[in-house]
């Protein structure tokens, strides 16, 4: 399913967004960034919840709020130290645009450079983009295990496993309202998956906390990918970095992509930086979860928008379109996990 970042394309139509009229939140934070903002705004559109593109009579920018200062100051730091490690296929946070900190109604904001988009976006849909993205993510990998020992007390260690065990228990306890949506005969073998997959990664568990450890972008959806005016690929949105091995991020961009690519695992071993993961049983036995579909049913639950027909069809799109691919597929990881255990 796809949602919004402060750079994904949806900025190439974010300045024909119209301010919904009557929104006070909107005029008073309007107000205080006249205030406060060291150059004259002549424009501000919403582009989602808490990120507003920003246009002065110098240049664009986009706002960000956060909860708490500390995870702004992460963000604000993070990026400075990509920018000064050489990678510059992103951005950084401008922190001498505000006369001073700027915290409006309970959210801390940050200033951000705009990343002008290019009018063909990233999309996983093609074999070259899928490359390409690999390639940055790659190259962002190799940086991030250079400083990733000085964010080690900053950032968490990730828990893919505790994540998904979690992912699912919620899954199942929604099983009564899944029930008006899907026939039991899915639900019990998604869950098959699920369960296969979680035991799997449990015996290879060291798999998951080797090191060399990388900083982990945590989110390679395809609108984390945003190619620029000039044609190059930039990674943004680095709200749920974390520390791992770089395995992590391969396997969740495999998982992005498996839909586009038919659920062949032939295809798969196509892209260089996933095939030499494809010998590993922890990896294989990870990538039969159903992350997406848990995700997308559990959070439908969790903030009752499944009277939302749009979000629902999506949903359940998601879900049916492909799944008796995905159940050959899993049958494909369970037949090669078989053979590795016979050597």
């Amino acid at each position: 399913m796809q949602t919004l970042t402060p750079c994904h394309a949806m900025m190439m139509r974010a300045m024909t967004i119209k301010k919904r009229g009557g929104d006070d939140y909107f005029n008073r934070l309007l107000s205080h960034l006249n205030q406060q903002f060291k150059e004259k705004i002549v424009k501000m559109v919403t582009i989602r919840d808490a990120v507003f593109l920003v246009k002065t009579t110098k240049k664009t920018y986009i706002i960000k709020g956060y909860s708490s200062n500390r995870k702004l100051k992460l963000q604000e730091v993070f990026t400075a130290t990509l920018r000064n490690e050489g990678f510059t296929k992103s951005y950084i946070y401008l922190q001498d645009l505000f006369k001073e900190p700027l915290f409006f109604e309970g959210k801390y904001f940050g200033c951000m450079e705009y990343i002008k988009p290019n009018e063909n976006s990233f999309s996983y849909r093609t074999y070259n983009n899928r490359m390409e993205g690999l390639d940055l993510l790659e190259e962002f990998h190799q940086i991030t295990a250079t400083i990733a020992p000085r964010y080690k007390t900053l950032l968490s260690l990730s828990k893919i496993q505790s994540k998904w065990t979690e992912r699912s228990t919620i899954f199942s306890r929604n099983i009564p309202m899944l029930r008006y949506f899907l026939q039991d005969p899915f639900i019990n073998e998604m869950l098959e998956w699920a369960n296969w997959s979680l035991d799997g990664m449990k015996e290879t568990d060291d798999f998951f906390l080797k090191k060399p450890h990388v900083i982990l972008h945590g989110d390679v959806a395809h609108h984390n990918f945003l190619r620029d005016s000039k044609g190059n690929l930039n990674l943004i949105d680095y709200d749920l970095i974390s520390i791992g091995p770089e395995c992590i991020d391969i396997l969740q961009y495999a998982n992005r992509i498996l839909p586009f690519v038919d659920w062949s695992y032939e295809y798969l071993s196509k892209h260089k930086q996933i095939q030499k993961y494809l010998n590993e049983e922890a990896f294989l036995y990870a990538l039969a979860f159903p992350a997406d579909i848990f995700r997308e049913w559990n959070r439908l639950i969790r903030e009752n928008t499944n009277t939302d027909s749009y979000k629902y069809k999506q949903v359940i799109e998601l879900t049916l379109d492909q799944f008796y691919l995905r159940r050959q597929f899993v049958k494909k990881l369970k037949d090669k996990i078989s053979k590795l255990k016979q050597h």
